[in-house]
């Protein structure tokens, strides 16, 4: 089976080389690096160039990598100097989980405007958007919405049913991560997600149950949505490959 991790943070792996073989070897074809900050965005630029046709690189600023005001403006423009080299825009939007921002305020404000910013780029470039939207999923649709962002995927969702219907509605995609397992509100998504809206990934190295993920763990992903939704692995390889090369739009052999 051929299959994509659309969501790995390979510059926070340490032995990328050894990470990226078993890769190869359990079938994965092709990893989406996405990078937070202006540092990570950097060494994702790099690795992507030592792994070409195997790593393609997204450019984002996290809403937990925000910085200061001079941070923020080096990694948009940083972004917006690599649009031609890369085929997303993220990990970008909202999370109102930190401590700071569960009440509205300031750092809510700073996250949203720099979340524009980068939809923006996201829209103007035709890219698809990579969004974070912990505790904060109908404020990142309808922010998604207001800056005509045609192409997104909400990251690892676990947010309301309601507001995934929204989603659903728009056109969007969903991904699903290792969390596919184990969280009840990540599975009841990926369970109601039409398979046409549905890519896999791993967010490595997140760790879950014990395990720090990589990207061959994709595996895992995938077996855990083939059975949550009583398909075969084999259908759900195939479907979400081709989501995933149809959205960022790779060319594989």
């Amino acid at each position: 089976m051929h299959i994509i991790d659309t969501h790995a943070h390979l510059e926070e792996i340490a032995d990328l080389d050894t990470a990226l073989n078993r890769a190869k070897k359990a079938g994965v074809v092709a990893i989406i690096a996405v990078g937070v900050d202006l540092a990570s965005n950097k060494r994702i630029l790099e690795i992507a160039d030592n792994y070409r046709g195997f790593v393609y690189p997204a450019l984002g600023l996290h809403p937990g990598n925000l910085g200061d005001i001079a941070h923020r403006e080096a990694v948009f423009q940083q972004i917006e100097s690599n649009l031609e080299r890369v085929v997303a825009i993220g990990e970008i939007g909202l999370d109102y989980y930190y401590k700071e921002a569960r009440k509205e305020g300031e750092v809510r404000q700073s996250q949203r405007q720099a979340f524009k910013r980068v939809l923006n780029l996201a829209r103007d470039s035709g890219k698809p958007a990579l969004i974070h939207s912990r505790g904060s999923w109908q404020d990142c649709l309808a922010l998604a919405q207001e800056s005509k962002v045609k192409k997104a995927v909400f990251h690892w969702f676990s947010g309301p049913l309601d507001v995934l219907d929204k989603i659903m509605a728009v056109g969007y995609f969903i991904s699903a991560s290792p969390a596919a397992e184990y969280s009840p509100p990540h599975r009841q998504a990926i369970a109601k997600v039409p398979v046409e809206k549905l890519i896999l990934e791993t967010d490595s190295p997140v760790a879950y149950k014990g395990i720090v993920a990589e990207p061959s763990h994709v595996l895992k992903t995938l077996k855990a949505v083939a059975t949550l939704r009583n398909s075969s692995e084999e259908l759900i390889a195939v479907k979400t490959t081709s989501n995933a090369k149809g959205l960022f739009q790779l060319a594989l052999d």
